[in-house]
């Protein structure tokens, strides 16, 4: 009995030690603040023992732990039903300058160290007198010390709200994480983040007599349609439960062309699914015709009550044969980039009412190796908003994508003027045209190399007047390793242009319409175009999409 007796006070003992250390935990609150204001429900938790400190940030379901015994911060985060994690020793943080400024914060005096991080200022005010040891961030471990303020740039900061105790245990991670390092555990936190949906993978687009295209319109395969100068695919979209931004993401490696080309990633709409797909398996010829003052010509150039021009997602321009010409032309000191990576924020232009979507690229060309292209649609979700109906509506489009199967150039704004007539709905708010406007050929004196002034009229009334012209060209000689180089020093790439280089992407120029009421309205598009000089003639590629968002 006696031996009973001493068992049960031993284990009471036990007992009594773990339930006194747990309840020697501490939990500390802090909140973040912007411009001194407080941001609402952004408060993050720090659970703290003798050892280690458990870091709980708003919405997030990874695991941050300071484990202040082997000095090294832990991170841990589950994705995909796989579990990682990152060690890092507090000899790889940064290091503070420890100031003798002083501070009271929560009733301990506290004392001011300052970081420099990504020449970012940290200024982190922490006390040793706590007895125990914590921090809003594993960016910041004073030795022996608990954190209680950090302030970033002096504009946000993270300041304890409380400190209570508390009977919470913290776990450590178990032992089936694969570890990783903090590059690799990075590189799966981003990925993880958003959903990358695949186009092309290295499709080619090029030119050849004879393309065999199938009659049926099936998801997920590729078609090829204007002897080889399109590539086109149905995919599935994301489902858009929050708002979120779409990017798109193109890569370019020349095939054999080792010429710029006019390039444009584009999709079809509702109201031009039908008329486009008919005009890619039987020619241009198939739709609305607009004639000019000489009687010319120019297919599918402005929208009808029935049809509408392709919706241009970016347009880009292909450098002078990165990849195919890189080992063909070895110029000392010049190192050639393997291709050439176009990115660009497509938010507004993919709807958010559509299951699938038809999504292509065309570059013009006349090569049989032609281009290779990657194509990647990108969708970061936003958890903190719903989506909102978008109201997308294509009005024109001189970019003539089925140049190989006989679509005329923009030549028409020499002599004349594209003019049309569009509806502004009353459910749609927020009204914004999306012009696009490059210019082309002529040799040394076309419009490309020559300015020209542009104007958008909308009822008579001056919307947008600019001569577009791009002057940075020569930023991108080390994509352009099949450019001409001419006696001065100079090459081709480096000249400046109509709002273009070889190598680049053209965002449109967004003009708001504030003022813009519902009904009926008239557009005008106004270039100052150059005449023909021989066998050779300027053209203009300009691109019209409004946008705005259903009440």
């Amino acid at each position: 009995m006696q031996k009973l007796i001493s068992y049960l006070c031993f284990i009471s003992l036990i007992f009594s030690f773990v339930l006194a250390s747990a309840q020697n935990n501490h939990i500390v609150v802090y909140e973040q603040y912007e411009n001194n204001k407080l941001i609402a429900d952004k408060l993050i938790k720090v659970t703290a023992d003798k050892n280690y400190a458990l870091i709980s940030y708003p919405n997030s379901t990874e695991k941050i732990i300071i484990d202040y015994k082997k000095k090294q911060t832990i991170k841990t985060a589950k994705i995909k039903d796989k579990k990682y994690a990152v060690h890092n020793n507090f000899s790889s943080l940064s290091q503070a300058v420890i100031s003798n400024q002083k501070d009271s914060i929560l009733g301990f005096e506290c004392t001011k160290a300052v970081y420099n991080v990504f020449s970012n200022n940290f200024d982190v005010w922490f006390t040793q007198k706590a007895g125990f040891k914590a921090s809003s961030s594993i960016s910041f471990c004073p030795p022996e010390a608990l954190v209680l303020k950090v302030v970033i740039n002096g504009n946000r900061s993270f300041i304890a709200k409380s400190i209570s105790k508390t009977d919470e245990e913290i776990q450590l991670p178990d032992t089936d994480y694969e570890n990783l390092n903090d590059a690799q555990f990075t590189a799966m936190q981003i990925a993880a983040r958003y959903i990358r949906i695949p186009v092309f993978d290295k499709e080619v687009i090029n030119y050849e007599n004879n393309i065999e295209n199938i009659d049926e319109e099936k998801t997920g395969i590729t078609y090829r349609y204007s002897k080889g100068n399109i590539i086109l695919k149905k995919i599935k979209l994301p489902d858009t439960k929050n708002q979120g931004r779409f990017f798109i993401e193109l890569s370019d490696w020349s095939n054999g062309d080792a010429y710029d080309r006019v390039g444009s990633v584009f999709t079809l709409s509702a109201k031009n699914q039908h008329a486009m797909l008919n005009a890619f398996k039987n020619g241009p010829e198939t739709l609305p015709v607009f004639k000019d003052k000489s009687e010319n010509k120019y297919q599918g150039v402005y929208a009808t009550e029935n049809y509408s021009p392709v919706t241009e997602l970016m347009r880009f321009y292909t450098p002078f044969g990165v990849g195919h010409y890189n080992n063909k032309r070895i110029i000392d000191g010049y190192q050639w980039s393997d291709s050439a990576i176009y990115k660009q924020d497509v938010t507004d232009l993919i709807p958010t009412d559509a299951n699938e979507v038809w999504i292509g690229v065309y570059i013009g060309n006349y090569d049989k190796g032609g281009h290779k292209v990657s194509l990647r649609l990108n969708y970061y979700p936003d958890e903190e908003s719903n989506p909102e109906k978008k109201w997308i509506s294509s009005l024109f489009s001189t970019v003539n994508i089925m140049e190989a199967a006989g679509q005329n150039y923009g030549r028409l704004f020499e002599q004349d003027t594209l003019r049309m007539s569009f509806e502004i709905p009353d459910s749609v708010s927020e009204i914004q045209l999306l012009f696009t406007t490059t210019g082309h050929g002529g040799w040394e004196n076309g419009d490309e190399f020559v300015q020209k002034n542009n104007q958008v009229k909308i009822d008579g009334k001056t919307v947008f007047d600019l001569t577009p012209w791009r002057s940075d060209c020569g930023t991108y000689r080390l994509i352009n390793p099949a450019s001409g180089n001419f006696p001065d020093g100079l090459s081709s790439s480096d000249y400046s242009r109509s709002n273009w280089c070889p190598g680049t992407l053209t965002p449109p120029f967004v003009i708001p319409l504030k003022n813009i009421s519902t009904g009926k309205h008239q557009i005008e598009v106004i270039i100052d175009q150059g005449k023909p000089e021989g066998g050779s003639f300027s053209h203009w590629c300009v691109n019209g999409i409004l946008t705005g968002k259903i009440k």
